[in-house]
């Protein structure tokens, strides 16, 4: 069986990862007491021992897990902003291109994407990939998700019996644009631009959207939405994990997409709403499934050589 060590067993991701491993008989999981949870010299020991390491951690705390590697067969995958952008890490979202699977399946140092990144990315890696956005345009986006995404902290705010008023509504954050995700979103896109983003934390629990509005006149080709569809379907053909709507989605119809309408789904689903002058594309999923511990077992899985679906609800 595979070893598995879980860094961060504790926090929302490490959880997450540890429940879905609980119907696999391929995987042994290495388990840390909880008073050593935070002893280097017991990690360490953990960390050697497995086949994969899972890094569910702060980003310095999981800078300090990958310094006590000494087994070079150990396969590192991280799931803070650590390690994404840094030279000799293979992204974990193989869907946006052959390159980016084969770098993950030989990889043994795999960062998983941010959850607004992966959905941002989702859209605008594609569209600058396929030439038909143009690498200066000035992209902005926008999104929404559940409070599970802000952490242990956050999910007890929300949870309490005497909570802020205002936690009953979306609040817009990252006010000064520098939130943690931007990095990613522009280096794996190939932005010549820092993308603008307001991302809205909101009152449930896990699910989100993000959106990308544009002027079809600044496009580098002409589109309508339904050719952007029909661009994207073929884009993520064969992908399982990545559905594109197509022009008589009832969710679409409906006039709405809910932030928790894909909730405990470990896929992604793209809209293409809008009209021939101003569209918006639209990725909506779990963050806690595509958006991290989804993400990361099926990294784990194309390292493992087992059907990227496993252990996965899809």
């Amino acid at each position: 069986m595979t070893k598995v060590f879980i860094d961060g067993s504790e926090g929302t991701t490490g959880l997450r990862i540890d429940e879905r491993f609980q119907a696999r008989n391929d995987v042994e999981i290495l388990k840390i007491d909880s008073e050593k949870r935070k002893d280097t010299e017991e990690r360490k020991k953990l960390i050697n021992a497995s086949d994969v390491t899972f890094l569910c951690l702060p980003d310095e705390a999981a800078r300090e897990s990958v310094s006590l590697v000494e087994n070079e067969n150990v396969c590192i995958i991280d799931t803070s902003t650590a390690h994404r952008t840094e030279e000799g890490w293979a992204y974990g979202f193989p869907e946006l291109s052959s390159e980016h699977r084969e770098r993950i399946r030989g990889g043994k140092r795999i960062a998983v994407p941010g959850c607004y990144a992966s959905g941002f990315i989702s859209l605008v890696y594609p569209m600058v990939a396929g030439g038909i956005l143009p690498k200066d345009y000035p992209v902005s986006s926008f999104a929404l998700s559940g409070y599970s995404g802000a952490g242990k902290k956050a999910i007890a705010a929300y949870e309490g019996s005497d909570r802020p008023r205002e936690y009953s509504s979306g609040r817009e954050y990252a006010l000064t644009q520098q939130h943690k995700h931007l990095k990613e979103m522009q280096k794996v896109t190939g932005l010549e631009r820092m993308p603008l983003f307001s991302p809205i934390i909101d009152d449930y629990y896990s699910g989100m959207v993000v959106s990308v509005p544009l002027y079809a006149e600044l496009l580098n080709k002409s589109h309508t939405p339904d050719t952007l569809r029909e661009f994207f379907r073929e884009f993520y053909s064969g992908e399982p994990f990545m559905q594109v709507s197509g022009a008589g989605d009832q969710v679409a119809a409906s006039g709405f997409i809910p932030g928790n309408g894909l909730s405990g789904w470990d896929g992604m689903k793209i809209y293409v709403t809008g009209n021939e002058d101003r569209m918006v594309l639209s990725a909506q999923f779990d963050n806690l499934g595509k958006g991290a511990s989804g993400a990361a077992i099926q990294c784990m899985n194309l390292v493992l050589g087992c059907g990227e679906q496993k252990g996965l609800n899809l």
